[in-house]
């Protein structure tokens, strides 16, 4: 063989190793859509992984406490001090994730609007088959989805 063939070959080979790598890491696009961004967030709940929690998660936005977001809409409303409250609240024995958690979840469509999103969570009463309807909010910052915005039961 010729040096220019072997450096040709040795150059395929590299762009080959360098698409499967691309491929396996998700190729280009950076980050999760925001339906598995919610996906993620029950698994890292099922785990009781706080990192992973708080990755899904615009907290800043989830502290400031607007009428119609984080545990505002039960009685008494719920508000939280810092950060870590809410994270306390999602893992071990926190009131949400024991709610949650004590229903089957579905999650549903996606809906995309520039850098902000909604996602469909159905949470259905395991005993009653009653339905609670609950739009997870999605903004993207730094190429990654975050949850701003959800209800509590």
């Amino acid at each position: 063989m010729t040096q220019i063939l072997r450096i040709r070959i040795s150059a395929a080979v590299l762009v080959v190793v360098a698409a499967f790598i691309c491929v396996a890491c998700g190729g280009t696009s950076v980050g999760d859509p925001p339906k598995q961004v919610v996906i993620k967030l029950f698994g890292a709940m099922e785990r009781n992984d706080r990192g992973a929690i708080a990755n899904s998660l615009d907290l800043a936005a989830l502290m400031q406490g607007v009428d119609a977001d984080y545990a505002l809409q039960v009685e008494p409303p719920r508000r939280f001090a810092l950060p870590t409250e809410i994270l306390t609240d999602l893992t071990d024995s926190g009131r949400t994730k024991q709610v949650w958690f004590s229903m089957q979840r579905v999650i549903g469509d996606e809906e995309k609007n520039g850098d902000t999103a909604f996602v469909e969570v159905s949470f259905v009463n395991k005993e009653t088959g009653v339905q609670y309807f609950n739009k997870f909010g999605l903004r993207r910052q730094n190429g990654h989805w975050r949850i701003f915005a959800f209800r509590t039961m």
